[in-house]
């Protein structure tokens, strides 16, 4: 059976009604009426999220870029790598092109996909598409209005420890560095 093959899955849950309860800037929440395995129904509410991508883009010397940047809803900073969301209609490769550009002023001659994450499966439909860069040259970063962040860069291992120490905390930043780890030695 298909992962995504939903219609054999035994387990699948089938959207009786929908409403869209909030439509915001950057997300959606939705309240679904579905009906279970065991024919009864019951209520999903989830986000509705456009997508995003996350790079881990390496440098000359081997170091990884990182980003220091204040998340509002936790109300502190975190150590992440560059990342963002996917606009409406655009190529996931021009989106993270596009997003390592703007934020840590690099652009990349060689990139590969490692694979998408999930990071909120139980209420929302946000994919992260993984991407690795190297080959950096920096041309300088390109902010968006409103964005305010710091660029850094750790060894492998230096970034290893600060996931384990509890430094980075970020899901998108651990899967990515984890699904990397085998190419970055």
């Amino acid at each position: 059976m298909s992962v995504d093959d939903s219609v054999s899955d035994p387990l699948a849950e089938v959207c009786v009604d929908s409403e869209q309860v909030f439509d915001g800037v950057l997300l959606k929440l939705v309240r679904d009426r579905v009906r279970l395995p065991d024919g009864k129904e019951s209520v999903r509410e989830y986000v509705r999220h456009p997508g995003a991508v996350v790079v881990v883009a390496v440098r000359p010397d081997a170091r990884i870029v990182f980003e220091r940047q204040f998340r509002y809803p936790l109300g502190r900073s975190f150590l992440e790598l560059p990342a963002g969301k996917i606009d409406s209609g655009e190529d996931i490769l021009d989106c993270a092109r596009r997003e390592l550009r703007e934020e840590t002023g690099y652009v990349a001659a060689d990139w590969q996909y490692l694979g998408v994450m999930h990071p909120c499966i139980g209420y929302s439909d946000e994919r992260i598409e993984i991407f690795l860069a190297s080959g950096l040259s920096d041309v300088g970063h390109q902010l968006d209005d409103g964005e305010f962040l710091e660029v850094l860069s750790f060894s492998v291992a230096e970034a290893v420890a600060a996931v384990r120490d509890g430094r980075i905390t970020d899901s998108k930043t651990i899967t990515a560095l984890f699904l990397a780890l085998p190419l970055l030695s």
